[in-house]
């Protein structure tokens, strides 16, 4: 019988968080954190999925999404801010450990819990952002850049123009997405295509062409991607942006010294179990054939990698395969966080 996802709200001094949950109280919590620009409803086919075999799962808005508090400023989404409130939320669910699983801007959160809180995980998992111990920054992810793809006299910042620009032009790329939130989403989420291999990310083109979407100043009109979203999906999703706005979720691209100085903190080797899902048709965070990765590799001492044939949006594009890589790595790695349902 399928698992009923239930609507929570956690309120501590400094912030207010809403989840969803799913499964029975008593399971080893998994913790699913989205990025940008998400939602806790982004790990709908995760959530119930997990919860049939025995977990307590648990997918909160983060901060500037949804319903959790909304800030207004820039250093109010620095990633020490989230994962402080991952730690209030296990807290609040009176437990000491839990298996944390982030994906885009959720998973370097995911990163910092283990560096910082190792603790408090019992393993983790990231979809598409590797682990970069000095913090997940244009200094120290343009370094890494395919050049062969990328040449420096074209593209400085390879792929990763689009984060310079929120740097540049903060006002400019909100605006854009916020034109037609509904095109903005329905622009956005999108398959992988594999014939993109080799080719630039449009996400290098963004300084380039003055904004997202060709120097438009909004999306363009497309037919929604029904492979990555439904017509329910997208009304929720256009629903929570057009109330937030992008101010937060765009924020989180405008701490990026501050998040290294918070990187350097911590250690850099990671000594708990970790699964790493590649996306192969993701041209952004390209982990397979660039360098991307290999930091990961250096300071994980206990790494299992899965290649998904997947865009970016893989938990909803390619939920069976993510699934699958998950059950798989909590049934070899942590089979003593199972309990029978």
């Amino acid at each position: 019988m399928s698992q009923p996802i239930t609507e929570h709200v956690v309120r501590t001094a400094r912030h207010t968080g809403f989840h969803l949950a799913c499964g029975p109280a008593d399971g080893t919590p998994l913790i699913f954190v989205h990025g940008w620009p998400e939602l806790s409803a982004s790990w709908r086919h995760q959530l119930p999925a997990f919860a049939a075999l025995g977990f307590r799962c648990i997918a909160p808005d983060m901060r500037g999404y949804g319903r959790s508090s909304v800030y207004p400023r820039h250093e109010d989404y620095a990633l020490e801010h989230s994962v402080r409130d991952m730690i209030d939320l296990l807290d609040a669910l009176g437990r000491d450990k839990a298996v944390w699983i982030g994906h885009d801007w959720g998973s370097p959160v995911v990163w910092n819990l283990a560096s910082h809180h190792p603790d408090r995980c019992l393993g983790i998992v990231n979809l598409c952002v590797p682990y970069l111990p000095d913090g997940f920054a244009p200094a120290t992810i343009v370094p890494l850049v395919d050049r062969r793809i990328y040449p420096e006299s074209a593209f400085p910042a390879g792929q990763w123009e689009y984060q310079l620009f929120y740097e540049e032009n903060f006002n400019a790329a909100r605006a854009g997405f916020e034109a037609s939130v509904a095109d903005t989403v329905k622009a956005l989420f999108r398959k992988g295509n594999p014939a993109g291999k080799g080719q630039p990310s449009r996400t290098a083109l963004v300084r380039r062409d003055g904004g997202w979407f060709g120097g438009s100043g909004r999306a363009p009109a497309v037919p929604l991607d029904t492979g990555v979203l439904t017509e329910r999906d997208l009304s929720l999703y256009v629903s929570a942006l057009e109330r937030n706005g992008f101010f937060g979720p765009d924020s989180w691209y405008m701490n990026a010294a501050r998040n290294m100085a918070y990187a350097r903190t911590a250690p850099d080797r990671l000594a708990l179990p970790v699964l790493f899902l590649h996306g192969a048709y993701d041209y952004t965070c390209e982990t397979i054939d660039s360098r991307l990765a290999e930091p990961m590799r250096r300071c994980c001492a206990d790494l299992t990698e899965v290649v998904v044939p997947s865009g970016h949006w893989m938990a909803q594009e390619q939920p069976m395969a993510v699934n699958a890589a998950l059950a798989r790595f909590l049934a070899v790695k942590l089979p003593g966080a199972w309990t029978q349902p």
